[in-house]
């Protein structure tokens, strides 16, 4: 089997990336090596620095087999792995960051971001501004003399507005910021971020990579100019995944094309049938031809995955409770990307400080997973009779 894949489309990357049958005795699949420590021959041998495995903390064929993956899909100079999409955005973060340092990131973070820097990077010295995620190029009007970076999130994990990504790294890299993403709801599937001037993309591979809801993941994956800083950084931080974890999330890879393809299918269906509901007052989900960063979306992204958010007309919150607690379907859970169906009541008021949030009443998120559509719309409408009373 060749291992070449620069001429690959995504679907054959996803199954044929970081896999190298000849070097194994022919298995498919790269073996799941635990390890912590690597004997050498000689003194010389452990002292050259010259050997491509030291340590099991500092790589082993599982994670490089993983890590080869995502560069392949990613287009990416290197890539680590983490014990979780936090600890992801953490190394990634503090990779750019020094103390003193000014800090910019979407009001639409993810929340546990947006706490990381209120707290630890906060403690370390680096200030943290958030600015309103459609600014766009006028990005460049709320950076400062320390501005060293900007995390932008396409689009935001609870209110779903989209940015303009090309636009927001222009106008970050022309003063010399790093500019980092979160890109776990679209995959490199569906946008590749360093394409289009990222520097460095993260994934919470716990979501869709996975894809079964068993394992803790994160990746951060580089360009050129940040792949060396990245990589000292996770090194220096100890950060290791254990191999069997990695095992599934290379399992998840391979098939996580044709999951997707699903996820988007029967969340386009759902969105367009809650559209339809007297009780909503708007889908959040910019496939949606009625999604405001619809255009943005359609521009720059070539599919959506199964996430998205439903404001509902002002209804008393007991009712909402009626609604969710009685779903067969969906479960109540905080993660999303595996393969069942999810859904939460989510209230932005309380941590946004860039802008304001403003709805017409409770704001539920749903994921849409792998079930039939049929049966998932007719829990949704059983859910309906209940909010109704």
């Amino acid at each position: 089997m060749s291992s070449k894949t620069s001429d690959q489309r995504p679907d054959t990357l996803l199954v044929t990336a970081g896999r190298h049958p000849h070097e194994n005795h022919g298995f498919v699949n790269p073996p799941v090596i635990h390890a912590s420590t690597v004997l050498f021959e000689t003194v010389d041998a452990m002292t050259s620095k010259g050997a491509r495995y030291t340590y099991g903390r500092r790589g082993t064929p599982t994670s490089e087999a993983l890590e080869e993956a995502l560069d392949a899909l990613e287009g990416s100079a290197g890539s680590v792995l983490a014990p979780s999409g936090l600890g992801a955005i953490s190394i990634a973060l503090l990779s750019c960051l020094s103390a003193g340092d000014h800090l910019l990131v979407t009001d639409s973070v993810y929340q546990p971001t947006r706490h990381l820097c209120d707290t630890v990077l906060s403690r370390l010295g680096i200030e943290t501004s958030y600015f309103d995620p459609l600014i766009g190029a006028d990005i460049g009007s709320v950076m400062r003399g320390k501005t060293r970076a900007v995390f932008v999130e396409a689009p935001g994990s609870q209110t779903f507005e989209m940015q303009d990504v090309p636009a927001i790294t222009a106008a970050a890299k022309a003063r010399g910021a790093t500019v980092l993403m979160d890109n776990t709801w679209a995959t490199p599937l569906f946008f590749k971020p360093l394409a289009h001037g990222v520097d460095l993309s993260i994934q919470a591979g716990t979501k869709y990579i996975v894809g079964h809801s068993d394992v803790m993941l994160g990746t951060v994956s580089a360009s050129e100019g940040a792949w060396k800083a990245l990589k000292a950084t996770h090194g220096a931080m100890g950060q290791a995944v254990g191999p069997d974890d990695i095992y599934l999330a290379l399992r998840g890879l391979r098939t996580m094309g044709v999951r997707l393809a699903r996820h988007q299918e029967s969340a386009l269906k759902v969105a367009r049938w809650l559209e339809g509901r007297p009780e909503v007052a708007r889908v959040l989900y910019p496939a949606l031809e009625s999604d405001p960063g619809h255009a943005l979306w359609r521009r720059d992204f070539s599919g959506a995955s199964g996430l998205l958010g439903v404001v509902l007309h002002d209804v008393a919150m007991e009712r909402v409770k009626a609604m969710l607690d009685g779903l067969a379907l969906f479960g109540l859970g905080y993660s999303w990307g595996g393969f069942e169906s999810l859904a939460i009541h989510a209230d932005p008021r309380g941590y946004r400080t860039a802008t304001t949030w403003q709805a017409e009443g409770p704001l539920v998120r749903f994921h849409i997973g792998l079930e039939d559509v049929e049966d998932l719309l007719a829990d949704l409408a059983a859910g309906f009779d209940r909010l109704a009373g």
